[in-house]
């Protein structure tokens, strides 16, 4: 007799909000997440690693809601930012991040 899988449907999150971006970096760097990489002329810079076999990252960022904008594209009603620098993360937890989880009611963006 086969066993029969069941699909349950993703649950949205975990979401996490970071004081600001600086703040995210530097718990990125500490789990481990960014990797120095170089150009074909030997230029170092940092990469993050979103998408591994045993992570998944999506750096949301700055979050705004609102606004409004005429026509050509001009602001007239500033949107508002929401507090932090977001991320959304599946995977196993660094230390400490269990202190960031947020749970939006609803969420700017999630994983599909």
């Amino acid at each position: 007799m086969e066993e029969e899988l069941i699909e349950l449907p993703p649950v949205p999150g975990p979401f996490f909000r970071f004081t600001n971006e600086k703040a995210w970096l530097k718990a990125a760097r500490a789990a481990g997440f960014m990797t120095t990489v170089a150009d074909e002329e030997g230029n170092e810079s940092e990469q993050l690693q979103a998408y591994t076999h045993s992570h998944a990252i999506d750096v949301v960022g700055v979050i705004t809601v609102g606004g409004e904008w005429d026509e050509e594209g001009n602001e007239t009603v500033a949107p508002t930012t929401l507090d932090g620098f977001h991320v959304n993360y599946v995977g196993d937890l660094p230390d400490g991040w269990e202190a960031l989880e947020v749970t939006p009611g609803n969420p700017y963006r999630v994983f599909a």
